[in-house]
């Protein structure tokens, strides 16, 4: 079906990154939020075209008047409150994700200055090019700002 691998390592990445009440407060929300949709779905996206009667006996006319009293259909709506509510989620975890991969290519810078410190070329001197982030990924700011 599908490697979900990937979606396990971001979620786990998440509760790295997130503080203990971060963590209480993305889940119960994104739950309650759920909820609170699909409870509401049953009377929100009832079947009120049969209940809908229109004013006048030509043909068609019910289905115009529903959509002109209607114009987005249910389904639509739907999806667009599902949107809506999962939406906070998944920007926390693409930043989850950003910041991840930023820390992985770091890794990555590390090891390759490693090993280029370790067996320097002879045809290149070995270059001092100081880290402009400190120990807890920030950066660091030097010289004159303005």
């Amino acid at each position: 079906m599908g490697d979900w691998s990937f979606l396990g390592r971001l979620l786990e990445n998440a509760q790295e990154h997130s503080t203990v009440i971060g963590k209480v407060w993305l889940t119960v929300l994104f739950i309650f939020r759920i909820l609170v949709l699909g409870a509401a779905a049953e009377d929100v996206w009832g079947d009120e075209q049969s209940d809908f009667t229109c004013n006048t006996q030509q043909p068609g006319c019910e289905n115009v008047c529903y959509d002109r009293a209607f114009p987005i259909s249910h389904i639509r709506f739907w999806a667009l409150q599902i949107i809506f509510v999962s939406t906070p989620t998944l920007i926390y975890l693409g930043h989850v994700l950003h910041i991840v991969r930023m820390e992985e290519k770091k890794k990555e810078r590390e090891e390759e200055e490693q090993l280029k410190r370790e067996s320097p070329s002879p045809k290149e001197p070995p270059q001092d090019n100081p880290s402009s982030r400190d120990d807890r990924g920030r950066v660091r700011m030097a010289g004159a700002l303005l």
